[in-house]
């Protein structure tokens, strides 16, 4: 069994006996928090409006990255979609393949892919993060617009982190010119399963509309509340 796959584990463990559990979440800038793995599972009345309004928006086939214990692949399965669902979490996969018989579901990073095409890749739960840092933004999102069809659009939702750096007197506690504030590096554990140490990063919107600038494409903020948004990025026609 595997050591490394608090996620997976979560979720295999929670589909088994029903019972709450949390997995802790460590990072490098921020208190230790915990995601509660019913979360995974939560049904549509559930989600923020945000990611309600990214299934709406869905198109074609669909690839889910980062499916987790399928959350939005049911719904999107239930609406008629035809969905690829991938993760890198194995025990993610393996309750996947139990609960959604004849789903295309795989073990497999979505940088890995190749040579397949989609009409819309949805990554929600913050999914853009998996870019690991701004410097990496630009390849990231190359290489999942290569994975669309024409007239395909990629839909994903982030965070303007910004405020948490705010000091009561209205600065910063750290120096934002110093390297990109949404960086972050995150570990997860649950009971004797544990990562290593990952980058994940929060996007604000403005930082995203100049990354997008320099390349050849078109982004429409589609939803936004509070510090969070839900982006789509297509090709120029």
């Amino acid at each position: 069994m595997s050591k490394n796959d608090p996620l997976g584990q979560a979720i295999l463990a929670y589909a088994k006996n029903g019972r709450d559990a949390n997995i802790k979440v460590e990072s490098d800038l921020m208190e230790n928090d915990v995601i509660p793995v019913p979360y995974f599972f939560r049904r549509l009345e559930l989600m923020p409006e945000q990611e309600r309004v990214a299934l709406d928006r869905v198109q074609g086939k669909v690839l889910d990255v980062g499916a987790g214990a399928g959350a939005h692949t049911r719904i999107l399965r239930a609406r008629g979609y035809d969905v690829t669902a991938i993760d890198t979490s194995m025990g993610a996969i393996r309750f996947l393949n139990n609960r959604f018989p004849g789903l295309d579901h795989r073990w497999i990073d979505v940088n890995d892919l190749s040579n397949e095409r989609y009409d819309t890749i949805l990554l929600l739960m913050n999914g853009i993060g998996i870019a690991g840092t701004l410097k990496q933004l630009p390849s990231f999102i190359d290489h999942l617009m290569s994975l669309l069809k024409p007239g395909g659009k990629l839909l994903f939702d982030s965070t303007d982190v910004s405020y948490f750096y705010e000091e009561e007197e209205g600065g910063m506690w750290i120096d934002l010119n110093s390297s990109y504030f949404g960086e972050f590096r995150f570990r997860m554990t649950y009971h004797e399963h544990q990562t290593e140490w990952f980058n994940w990063l929060y996007l604000d919107a403005g930082t995203l509309e100049e990354t997008v600038a320099t390349m050849n494409l078109s982004l429409k903020i589609v939803y936004t509340e509070e510090e969070s948004y839900l982006a789509e990025i297509t090709h120029k026609l």
